[in-house]
Parts: C-alpha cells; structure tokens; sequence
C-alpha cells in the first residue's frame, strides 16, 4: 500500500511536469477570408502535437495500478471534407473506442476507418485499424495482458495510393494486411516515488501480406502471405532526478518470420518554471527488411504558458 501511496506521487509529478495549458484561441471574424483560419489552425496542429509528446511521458499505466473508471464507456468522432472548385475531393475518418473496466480487470477495443478519393474521384485512401487491449492485475506488481492490432490498406498494390513523386517500384514492400494478438505476463520490477520500472512479455500469432514488385517497368506485382509466431518484450522506465526533471526510457522488440521491429525512445522532460516545460526526446527506430534499417529521430518540444 505504501508502494501504491509513492506511485501516486510519481503519477502527479509527471502530470505536474507536463505542459502548462495551451492558449485557447476563438476565432474573429473574418478570419476565414483573411487567410487567418488557416494559419490558427497549422498552430494548434504543433500545440497538439507538443501535447501529445508530454502526454507520452506522463502516462500513468507506467507507475502502477491507476485509478480507472469502472463500467462501460466509450466514445465516437467522425470527420468529413468535401472540396469542390478548384478541387473536387473529399476526405473521411470514423474513430471509435469501447473501455469496460470492472475492478482488476480492464479491456478496450478501438477502430479507424479512412476513405479518401482524389481530383478525378478515384478512390485513393482505404485504410482500416482496429486494436484491442485487455489486462487484469493479479496484485500489486503481477499482471496478465492481451494486445491485438490489425491494419488493412486496400489500395496497398494500387499505384493510385502514391505520392508524388512516387513510382510503381515504392509499392513493393507495402502492407494489404497486417495483424498482430498475443497474451503474456507483465511485472512490476521497480515501484518508488523517484523510480519505476515494469517489464512484459507476449507471445502470439503475426499475419502479413505483403506487395512484391515483380517487375516495375511492365507494372507486374503479387502479393506474399505470411502467417507465424510472434513475441513480443517491451520495458517501461522511469526515474525523477528531482522535482524539476524525470526521464523515461521506452522500448519494445517484436520478432517474427516477417521481421523483425526494434523501437527505443528516451525522454528528458523538465519543468523550467511553472508556466515553462520542455521534453527532449530521441527515438530509434529498426525494422530488419528495410533498406535502410534504422530511423532515428530527435524531437524538442517546448511550452510557455503566461
């Protein structure tokens, strides 16, 4: 209960050391016209995204067992865009999530749905996402999970989907489908107000169909299948130097027939002020069929609120 009582602790200083409340900005009238919209609306895309690269660190699974609603809940958003004129296209998105927590056992499932069609309405986005998470906590340390994720891109082996400046070659390698569900244990190694560290393990079941470029002068492709066993390690570290920075370390392997996927980010967040907060962040990314395997990307957010 102790240990429970310092977790607490660790989960209100980070929340603590998140970023002061963003601005919020209403609009004046002829904003539209005078282009003004449009540039509010590229700022608050970097204050979401700054909010989101704090929000990564102060997520409170990482500190123990947090207080979650109990019952059924959930929610929906739904976007549309149409554009006629100068261009004639539209855009769709459907996002829905559905949590059912009940004392030591929680589980949530979520769905993504994206269509799009460009100038000359075609079809050029058909994406989908669904993800499920389920755990029970056992006690205070020893927990069970169950993790699932399927993606499918219906356009994958279609050269209307590319970019700009794209060629039919930059199909090859694409995902029509890809799915992953594995069970596993988890534990919480370290649980202090200064340090916690939780550590998992999964094994499961990886399904691919993957794009081959057979030949990309002729425009000749098919699709391999792949279905095999999964596992899966992830760790979750966090330590405070003192009340004015922490830092955290993720990462997560998962290996498969397929390939296998690498990911680390290291996290430096620190509360200058009250009204100042700043996270540095690196992040490596390795993916073993890729060309170039490794992605590393330094990001650095910053927040003044006043």
């Amino acid at each position: 209960m102790k240990a429970l009582a310092c977790l607490a602790g660790a989960t209100a200083m980070a929340a603590a050391l998140a970023s002061p409340a963003l601005a919020q900005q209403e609009i004046a009238a002829g904003a539209n016209a005078t282009g003004i919209s449009n540039v509010n609306e590229q700022m608050k895309d970097v204050e979401d995204a700054v909010q989101d690269d704090f929000d990564r660190s102060s997520d409170p699974s990482r500190f123990g067992n947090p207080d979650r609603v109990q019952g059924l809940f959930g929610s929906v958003a739904l976007s549309y865009i149409g554009r006629t004129g100068n261009s004639e296209n539209q855009d769709f998105t459907l996002s829905g999530r559905l949590s059912y927590n009940q004392a030591p056992f929680s589980q949530s499932i979520g769905i993504l749905l994206e269509y799009g069609e460009d100038n000359n309405g075609d079809t050029d986005t058909e994406k989908t996402y669904v993800i499920y998470e389920g755990l029970y906590d056992i006690n205070d340390r020893f927990y069970g999970f169950a993790l699932g994720r399927l993606s499918t891109d219906a356009l994958a082996d279609d050269p209307i989907s590319l970019d700009d400046g794209d060629t039919f070659a930059d199909l090859d390698g694409r995902l029509e489908r890809d799915a992953y569900f594995g069970i596993g244990p988890g534990y919480r190694i370290i649980m202090t107000d200064t340090m916690a560290w939780r550590v998992q393990a999964a094994v499961g079941i990886r399904y691919t169909k993957t794009v081959n470029v057979i030949d990309p002068v002729a425009e000749v492709l098919e699709t391999d299948s792949e279905t095999g066993v999964g596992y899966l390690l992830s760790s979750r570290f966090y330590y405070r130097v003192n009340e004015n920075f922490f830092l955290t370390n993720d990462t997560d392997y998962l290996t498969s027939d397929s390939n296998d996927t690498a990911t680390n980010e290291l996290g430096l967040n620190f509360k200058m002020t009250d009204s100042f907060a700043t996270r540095i962040s690196y992040k490596t990314e390795y993916v073993s069929d890729r060309a170039i395997r490794t992605d590393n990307t330094l990001g650095v957010s910053l927040v003044y609120g006043f």
